[in-house]
């Protein structure tokens, strides 16, 4: 193999390496204004949209350790790929395809799992990390919440009983 390819390759599985996610596509027949309105979308949420060789892919990937995928590199293939998180990408890609009817899903790699490209729209459909991770901490804080506003209830209602009575009685 010529270095030159060698090189390609290389680059190729560094940036996948680096990216917890791979998500495949087929840009055929998507116009070179569309196909950077998608790239600086991407980069707009910590994603890049980089077009690729099969062979060169296949070959990364399987240097890489990702699951071979081989199968599904048919045609024009580009791949996204980003250091943050897959919703965000995913979203930017569903809602571009609603919008431009390309590039055509095929699959993707999520954490070495392969996922369909109806399983990348349910992704996609997902909130963002962040506010999933606030409802992850408020269902964590819940149970504590609760445990200190029944540890306070004696107080407050005894509070209360007193307050009243103070007020039923006459100032003297």
């Amino acid at each position: 193999m010529r270095p030159e390819k060698i090189t390609i390759i290389e680059d190729l599985q560094a940036k996948l390496n680096a990216s917890p996610f791979v998500l495949v596509t087929d840009y055929t027949g998507l116009q070179v204004d569309q196909f950077s309105i998608l790239r600086n979308r991407l980069a707009d949420n910590g994603a890049e949209c980089k077009v690729v060789k099969n062979t060169f892919l296949r070959r990364a990937m399987s240097e890489a350790g990702l699951p071979d995928i081989s199968a599904d590199l048919k045609g024009q293939t580009a791949i996204i790929i980003g250091e943050k998180d897959v919703a965000a990408a995913a979203k930017v890609l569903k809602t571009f395809v609603g919008e431009f009817k390309k590039p055509e899903i095929k699959l993707g790699v999520v954490d070495s799992l392969v996922v369909s490209a109806e399983q990348i729209n349910a992704i996609a459909d997902l909130p963002s990390r962040e506010v999933l991770l606030a409802q992850l901490l408020g269902v964590l804080q819940a149970p504590a919440s609760a445990l200190v506003r029944l540890l306070n209830e004696p107080a407050s209602c005894l509070a209360r009983v007193l307050k009243a009575k103070a007020e039923a009685e006459p100032a003297a």
